[in-house]
């Protein structure tokens, strides 16, 4: 399973489970909160109506008098509340009042007066001066029937308590504020968790794209190829990153010289072996034409050491960068020029010419000026380097797509089909028609640099004689 999965699901777990049973107690608190403050009210409701009937109450004329009649009045009368979207239009109290003893004296629903409600809760525990309440069921089989009854004593004009006032209100009537309440928990609820899916969502996406970032990164490391440390924003992951660059630095560049070492060791051999030989063959004192000749060949080989060594410094510059540092808007013509200028005394000794012909639109690309000048130069020394005395070496600028570049092409005998895909390797070359090899290093140069800018190079035989060169990059 993937990192990202995994933290998903316990982000999503931790939340859901947080959320369900916050909800869970939300909504099962609600019917107790609502029957709590239902009774509150019903405290003071009692009391208040206790203290209008006490006068009647106390002279017996509780059942018929004024407080009665304006209790009963109620029954007719019309509400046009709306409550929070519940709509009520009737009053739904039930008030009863019963004397010192628990008889009961008045009842708003006329149907249980002069009954014995001694032993209700309600009259039992007020008439002994405390707080008396009770629910009970109409339906002992029907939860929804609870009656909440509250009661308030009566007191006379001494203080004594001369009877008992109780208020009832059906538990059902809260129903509706209830189920809204709930449903209105609910859905903030199922919102929250939404919301939270959506966070989750995001922030697991961020961690997996960074987290594969950084995997894309060390795996294309590992594999020798160039990468740049992806933006992965700041914190543990930010520093793992830069962690990763750091060792990536110290490896390459231990790597690096470990097989720079190695390689250039090795191909220093052979002309250090051959001007060991002349120096051994002229200490022998040869005839004038053999000491020449060896002299020639120390002349030859050394300049081949000055050059491979060069060339390799400049390889290692390259070969070592992930990316490019200073860029510039560099014109493709002057750029060409000035590689044709560092190339005239070779094409002069050679008796070679170069032809440079250029489409009107000037074509600029965005680059390192004097790694793009080698780069053009080493083309054209390899161009020259192969072409017969006396022929011309075509330059073209041009653009395909949304790249520009030049495309040299020479008269010479052309790439063998056996080093075709070998002709870019480093320290590979091929005896030029005068007998003489190159470092075998100036093609993996022009290679880096065309990477490093984001472009492409390649090498292949014309349909007619000789090879052609292309050298492309992002124009601007």
């Amino acid at each position: 399973m993937r990192i990202g999965l995994r933290i998903f699901l316990g982000y999503f777990l931790i939340v859901g489970l947080a959320g369900f049973f916050v909800m869970r107690v939300f909504v099962n608190e609600v019917k107790p909160g609502v029957r709590q403050a239902m009774e509150a009210t019903l405290v003071d409701t009692s009391s208040a109506l206790a203290a209008l009937a006490a006068p009647e109450l106390s002279d017996g004329t509780i059942a018929d008098g004024r407080f009665s009649r304006a209790v009963d009045a109620l029954e007719y009368r019309t509400l046009t509340a709306n409550i929070a979207g519940v709509r009520k239009s009737r009053f739904d109290y039930r008030i009863y009042v019963t004397d010192a003893h628990g008889i009961v004296v008045y009842d708003s629903d006329h149907h249980d007066v002069g009954k014995d409600y001694s032993r209700w809760n309600d009259v039992y525990l007020t008439l002994r001066g405390k707080y008396g309440a009770r629910s009970t069921r109409g339906d002992p089989d029907d939860e929804g029937s609870s009656v909440m009854h509250v009661a308030a004593p009566v007191l006379g004009s001494d203080g004594s308590i001369i009877g008992v006032l109780t208020v009832a209100k059906a538990n059902r009537r809260t129903e509706p504020f209830i189920a809204n309440s709930q449903w209105a928990i609910l859905k903030q609820g199922w919102v929250l968790l939404g919301l939270s899916f959506l966070i989750g969502l995001a922030v697991t996406w961020w961690l997996s794209r960074s987290v594969d970032r950084l995997n894309r990164y060390a795996t294309a490391v590992a594999a020798g190829e160039r990468a740049a440390l992806p933006a992965v924003g700041g914190g543990e992951l930010g520093e793992l990153g830069r962690s990763l660059e750091t060792m990536r630095e110290k490896l390459d560049g231990k790597q690096y010289v470990e097989g720079y070492v190695q390689t250039l060791a090795h191909e220093m051999k052979s002309p250090l072996a051959a001007i060991r030989g002349a120096a051994e063959i002229l200490e022998s004192d040869p005839p004038e034409a053999d000491r020449r000749r060896f002299v020639r060949n120390i002349d030859s080989q050394s300049a081949r050491l000055a050059q491979m060594i060069d060339k390799m410094l400049a390889l290692a510059a390259v070969e070592y960068r992930q990316a490019l540092e200073n860029t510039e808007p560099l014109p493709l013509r002057e750029l060409l020029d000035d590689a044709v200028e560092s190339v005239t005394p070779r094409m002069l000794k050679k008796h070679v010419e170069i032809a440079i012909e250029a489409i009107s639109t000037p074509l600029t690309v965005q680059g390192d000026r004097f790694l793009l000048r080698q780069a053009i130069a080493n083309l054209l020394d390899n161009a020259v380097d192969f072409s017969p005395p006396g022929s011309t070496v075509r330059v073209k600028i041009m653009q395909e797509g949304n790249e520009a570049g030049i495309v040299i092409a020479d008269n010479g005998p052309g790439i063998p089909d056996y080093a075709g895909e070998r002709i870019f390797e480093r320290f590979y070359s091929l005896p030029r028609p005068d007998g003489a090899r190159s470092s075998g290093l100036g093609l993996s140069f022009v290679r880096e640099v065309a990477a490093l800018h984001g472009g492409s190079v390649a090498l292949a035989n014309r349909d007619e004689d000789g090879a052609e060169a292309r050298f492309f990059l992002p124009a601007i």
